[in-house]
């Protein structure tokens, strides 16, 4: 089953203490690119989140966005110095003595002093963090292949119909090497009759003359290789994996007999059967760039 690689999934995972969002989107790409977005404190996941993905991707450019809420109110915790405290105050009562000053100190000043109370995050469970994590990410990834597997089975119908367009023009091409020959034998006939009257024509001559141009207008090879580049393809499309490399590479070697078969026609007819196959090939190349 075919992929595009363009896509999209989300998915949402919580329990009672915080709930984490990941959000999966890719576009076409050479190779497999990714860049993950992710809160600080999830960063030491990255490893293992690249490592998900790859079993659900091969190849395009992929986009991870991950969200995380705490939903708990003991996710952070208030610590006391008390001994910092006891220095803040016995400084002030010092200053108070030394300098003749009231001692108004009061809890609501002293608690104020820098670092008297800190507030720290509640230490985490990984394999809890991790299996919370895994999950939003799991479903995120099967809803985005998901969506490329629906766009590439739309790929693959309009590859499929492109390519028995071609085989038909193929076929018409082979049918009509052989008219081109006997049409060009009853214009030398023509011509010479025209020339010479009732002159009687030399077949060896002749045969000699339809020889030569037999060989230079023949396209049995290219026409073969063709239809043998247009199967291959065919069967490639219902091949499981990334496939999009290996059917441009056959695209590349389709264009190349299609040019031939151009280069080598004498007739209208058969120029305008190679142009229709170079137009399609065109085509069939543009989808391929968004085939996984």
């Amino acid at each position: 089953m075919i992929k595009s690689m363009t896509g999209f999934g989300r998915c949402e995972s919580s329990d009672a203490y915080r709930r984490i969002t990941a959000e999966i989107k890719s576009v076409n790409h050479r190779y497999f690119d990714v860049s993950i977005k992710i809160p600080k404190k999830l960063n030491y996941f990255d490893s293992a989140i690249r490592s998900l993905l790859k079993e659900y991707v091969e190849r395009g450019k992929v986009d991870v966005f991950i969200t995380y809420e705490d939903l708990s109110e003991h996710d952070v915790a208030v610590r006391y110095n008390r001994k910092l405290a006891g220095e803040y105050l016995t400084h002030l009562k010092s200053m108070a003595q030394e300098f003749g000053l009231d001692d108004d100190i009061r809890v609501s000043t002293l608690s104020r002093y820098p670092d008297v109370f800190t507030m720290e995050e509640q230490p985490m469970d990984e394999e809890e963090l991790w299996s919370l994590l895994e999950h939003a990410l799991r479903g995120a990834l099967e809803q985005f292949v998901s969506v490329r597997t629906r766009e590439g089975e739309r790929l693959k119908s309009d590859l499929v119909e492109k390519l028995q367009h071609m085989l038909l023009n193929v076929e018409k091409i082979e049918a009509r090497a052989p008219e081109i020959l006997s049409e060009y034998r009853a214009k030398i006939e023509g011509k010479v009759k025209d020339l010479l009257g009732d002159v009687q024509i030399d077949e060896s001559r002749l045969a000699s003359e339809l020889v030569i141009f037999a060989d230079k207008i023949c396209t049995d090879e290219e026409t073969v290789r063709l239809k043998a580049h247009i199967h291959s393809m065919l069967d490639t499309l219902e091949s499981d994996g990334g496939i999009g490399r290996k059917l441009d590479f056959i695209a590349q070697e389709m264009n190349r007999e299609s040019n031939t078969i151009l280069s080598k026609a004498n007739d209208l007819t058969t120029s305008n059967l190679a142009i229709d196959l170079k137009t399609e090939i065109e085509k069939i190349r543009e989808q391929i760039q968004n085939i996984e």
